[in-house]
Formats: structure tokens, sequence, C-alpha cells
């Protein structure tokens, strides 16, 4: 399968001469509190100069209901009032995302999903020669709704080789028998889940109980109403007409895959730089990070600490005060700001200075540094202090269990090989491609612990469907010995050799705020990430996660013919596990898996 070589092939070849003749810096456009360093790197694409903090920060709708009908279609959206409409994609009738969708745990929902988009906002893009992206994709693009971090029968998760076409539906079915906590929906069909997502089709989830009901006065007397702000954050580049562009450098020609392309402008709620009005007093805020790349450090410019109350699964036992935090993409975090701190009329800005990975600095880029601003009013807004606990005591939920003891310990790697007769840039989790056979088959009611081994330099966010899981650490490895006794073999033959005798250094443990149950860990580069898993029962779940299902879905228009050109006619069964970088994703770095009955 020859193609064009990606930007990481790119920095294979010539990489080393890029760093001896010197490179630009990227430069924001911001306003002048941060004039750039520096002329902004040739090999990028550059958005055009915005001003901040022009547009307010958009209050996304919210969706209520154990019924909902929730359709993906084609639209325009103008992320800056200085920049000209965007071609988009948006759920439930929105120009851009989609609306929030507030349910009570232990209560079932259908959600009747419909495909409704017509040319791809991003036809030219497409990559033909990426795994099961066709020709027809550029003007019938399929889709795929995964509700990501729901405990989900097969049938319903959005496996990324069902795919709804133009004019089909699909109906899910959730039962969402698991935590209050905040998840999140969006696209995953095969190849083009990058296009997808960037082009708008994500959106909000938060499952509520009787201790977080969403409303005033709650058990657990936390924010709520007002005062309670879902944060879908990303970043993005602009064409000079103020498109959203998927291209980030000029040495990958346009329509051939990106190994991943880091924006220069952030964006909140579907808006560039927004600011938001604040009351004097403690927010709630639900943030996602919903790029398909870049890993974030968050923080606020005054470095004023702010409060993790809870992650990918629900509430921490206790508060965790930081004032700063790695934020990979798909993952969640449940904040608690207080803003009584400032005078009225000041302001604080959400920031970011985590560096962009090597493969993307050598080519001029850095960190892009700025999400939003918050603006304090005069007024008080919610006065109650911050929370001693969360769980664990009276009146509250039950604390967070001790780590199951595993009955199976299981090594998975995740590399880059140079792969011959394809883009030099291939990714790859255990050597193999999607399609390869040879998957992973835990038993259903058993826990497991799962050795993350990378060899990449990069950090890589590793999330299972249909679990979650607890993070035990993570320990420096000794890369190149590594690789040395344990020859990589060619991509198709799996490779997981154990990494216990290379280990370079003692296990860290992870944050205190990701303590919690989680659906995505951060395996970071050159080290054994290794997680707890436990695989439940077809008893425990309420469905066969094992069941077969079939790969087509039936029209709900009654003319079928798009679905002619699905990749998968026949039966599928099990889940998939994956790097939630959707640049990897869509380039083989994802496998299929199955829960089997002991």
């Amino acid at each position: 399968m020859d193609g064009p070589i990606g930007r990481r092939g790119f920095l294979h070849r010539a990489g080393a001469g890029l760093v001896a003749a010197g490179m630009y810096c990227r430069t924001a456009n911001l306003a002048s509190a941060d004039p750039p360093a520096l002329p902004p790197s040739p090999l990028l694409f550059h958005s055009p100069p915005m001003r901040p903090f022009r547009d307010e920060m958009p209050r996304l709708p919210v969706l209520r209901g154990d019924d909902l009908e929730l359709n993906a279609a084609t639209t325009t959206h103008r992320f800056h009032r200085d920049l000209g409409p965007s071609p988009a994609l948006g759920y439930g009738g929105m120009e851009y995302l989609g609306p929030t969708i507030e349910h009570r745990v232990d209560e079932p929902l259908t959600l009747r999903f419909g495909n409704r988009i017509g040319t791809h906002p991003f036809t030219a893009d497409l990559d033909t020669t990426v795994h099961g992206v066709g020709e027809r994709y550029r003007t019938s693009p399929p889709c795929s709704f995964h509700l990501h971090g729901a405990v989900t029968p097969p049938d319903s998760d959005g496996h990324p080789e069902r795919l709804v076409f133009p004019g089909q539906g699909l109906t899910h079915h959730f039962p969402l028998r698991q935590y209050a906590a905040n998840l999140w929906y969006h696209d995953h069909a095969m190849g083009i889940t990058r296009a997808n997502v960037y082009a708008g089709l994500a959106g909000m989830v938060l499952l509520r109980d009787e201790f977080d009901t969403g409303a005033p006065g709650n058990p657990l007397g936390l924010p709520a109403g007002e005062f309670e702000v879902p944060m879908v954050l990303q970043e993005k580049l602009f064409t000079a007409e103020g498109q959203q562009s998927l291209r980030s450098t000029v040495i990958v020609p346009q329509g051939a895959w990106e190994g991943g392309g880091v924006g220069d402008v952030g964006v909140v709620n579907g808006v560039v730089w927004p600011e938001l009005e604040v009351a004097r007093g403690l927010y709630r805020f639900r943030v996602l990070n919903a790029a398909s790349f870049s890993l974030w450090n968050l923080f606020f410019g005054n470095r004023m600490q702010f409060w993790v109350i809870g992650n990918d699964h629900g509430l921490l036992d206790r508060p965790v005060p930081v004032r700063d935090l790695l934020l990979e993409p798909g993952e969640r975090v449940d904040l608690l700001v207080d803003f009584s701190v400032l005078a009225p009329g000041e302001t604080v800005e959400l920031r970011n200075d985590e560096a962009p990975v090597f493969q993307a600095a050598i080519l001029g880029e850095v960190a892009m540094p700025l999400f939003c601003r918050f603006r304090a009013a005069s007024h008080r807004g919610f006065t109650g202090p911050v929370p001693q606990r969360l769980r664990g005591a009276v009146g509250l939920p039950a604390a967070m269990p001790a780590l199951e003891k595993p009955t199976v310990v299981r090594n998975l790697t995740v590399s880059q090989p140079y792969a011959v007769r394809m883009p030099p840039a291939i990714m790859v989790l255990n050597n193999l491609t999607f399609d390869d056979p040879e998957i992973e088959m835990p038993r259903q009611g058993t826990v497991e612990q799962w050795n993350i081994i990378n060899i990449t330099p990069d950090p890589h966010p590793i999330h299972i469907h249909l679990v979650n899981f607890r993070i035990l650490g993570r320990t420096p490895l000794r890369t190149i010995d590594y690789q040395a006794a344990n020859p990589q073999p060619p991509v198709g033959v799996k490779w997981t050799p154990s990494a216990e005798n290379f280990l370079a250094g003692p296990e860290q443990p992870p944050a205190a705020w990701e303590s919690g149950w989680k659906d995505i860990v951060r395996a970071e580069g050159g080290t054994v990430t290794r997680i707890i898993v436990r695989f439940p029962s077809t008893e425990e779940l309420g469905f066969d996660p094992d069941a077969t299902f079939p790969g087509r879905p039936v029209s709900d228009t009654g003319n079928d013919m798009a679905a002619a050109h699905s990749m998968s006619h026949g039966q599928l069964q099990g889940y998939v596990w994956h790097c939630h970088l959707l640049d990897h994703e869509d380039h083989e770095m994802m496998l299929r898996y199955r829960t089997v009955r002991g």
C-alpha cells in the first residue's frame, strides 16, 4: 500500500538536516502582551491574526429525555467575529459540536442517530490510502456514533466498521448502569475519525445521580446551574478566509495523512479565545480535551490554585488542589475554581505551556498558549466552600475501593516502525494493524494488569472501550536496550516482549487527581504504564459484551444505496482499544478485542 510520505516519515529522513539548518519558532496571534519573538516557521500553516476575547464563551444547549434523536449534518459556523463562515459539521441542529446531554444513571437512554451530511468539509484532505477510506467518502462520508466512556452493548458502541452513511440511521441503546460522570460523544468512523471530529462532531454528556444532581442544594455542596459550565477545549488552524484547516504543514501534500497537527489558536465551545464573565465565587468546570493531537498543561495566568474533584469516570474521594495539570486528548476533568480572589473587573486567562513533541517542534511548532479569559463581575456568585470530602462519608457516595489484584498480566506495545510499502509513519499497537486476527481476548469477570510499553518518544493517550480502569504507575524504560534484546519483526507479526528486565528507575505513582476511575491513560514516551482493568461479565452488565451484531445498519429512510459502500457486510464482534490521538487512531493505532466467557 504505497503512499505519500507523512509528516513523521519526512522527519525520519530529513530531521537531522532541519536541526542543523535551524528552525524558526511559531508565533501565536495574541495581544501585545505576547509579542512574537521570531518569524513564523515557513514549514507551517498559520491562522490569520485575530484579537482574543472579542466573543463571549457560549453556553452549550442541554438535551434531556429517555428517547432522543440526534442527527449529524453539514453546516457553516463562524468561529470568531473577524473570521468568515467555515464549512463544519454539527449534531442536533447545532452549527458546530452538539448539545450537552444530561441523563440520570441507571435509566436507559435510547438515541436515534442519523447521518444527514452532504459533501465532507475536508473533501480534498481525505487520504484514500488510509485503512478503509474510499473515494466516495468525499461526497458520501460515513459516521459511527460513539458514546465515549459509556458501558455499552457492542452493537451500540460505535464500532468503527459499523458505518452509517448519509441517508441512514442507527438506534443506540445505552443502559448507563455506571457512576455519575462526565462522558462525551464523538464520531468514530474508520479512517476519517479525525476529519469528522475536527469538523465538529463532538459533544458532552453529564451523567447525574442522587448525589451529583446538577441542581442547587445538591448533597455534595457543589456549584450548580449557571455556576456549572461544560467546556469543550480544542486547538485549530484557520485559512485566511476563516475556514477550518485540517493541514498544519506544507511538507505533507494535501490529501495525505499527517501524523498530528498542532493548532495555533485555542477554541472553547466552538469560539476562538472567548471571554466569560464570572460572578465572584466558586465555579464548577466540566473540561474536555477534544483536540485531535495535543497534550496540554493547563493553568491560570496568575498561577492561582484550583481543585480537581473528578476525572473520566466520576468524583474523587476528596478535592485535590493543583496549580496546573496535564490533559491528553479524550480526557475529562471536573474542576472547582474560586473567582472570589479576583477584584471586580479583574481578569485571568486559562493557558497552556506544554511544548509540542519533538517531531512537531522541529518544524517550528511551539505551545498554543491560550484558551480563554474570565472577567470577574461585581456581584457575588456561589459562596459555598470547597467540599472537604466527595466520597466515603455519611450522605455521600461510597469511597473509592481498594485496587483489585490481577489474575492476568498482559504486555502491550506502542510503536511507530518504518514499514516497507506503507507510509513510513504507520502507527501500531502490538506491531499489528487493525485487521490482524491476533487480538486480545480477556475473560469476562476477571481482573488484568495491562503493561503498556511505549517505545516511542511521544506520549500516547490509550483508550479502552467498554471498561474503566485504575492507574498503577509509570516506570521509565531503557528503550534502546529493550529493542536490541527484542528486535521488532515486520508489521503484522505480534510483538509484545516483557519489559521487566529493562526498567530504568522506580515506578512513579499517578498524580493524585488521576487516582480515580479512568478510560484513557497517558502512556508517556519511553515508559511502561501499568493499569488495573476489570472486564465485567454478561451477568453484571445485563448484556453479552461478546455478542455478534450486523456490520451494516438499516437505513431509516428506506434508501439503502449508501450501504453498498459499507466496509463490513457481515457480523462484527467485540470492542476496540486505541490511541486517542485521532491521526494515529486513523492510521492503524487501533486494534479489536473481545471479552470472552470463562
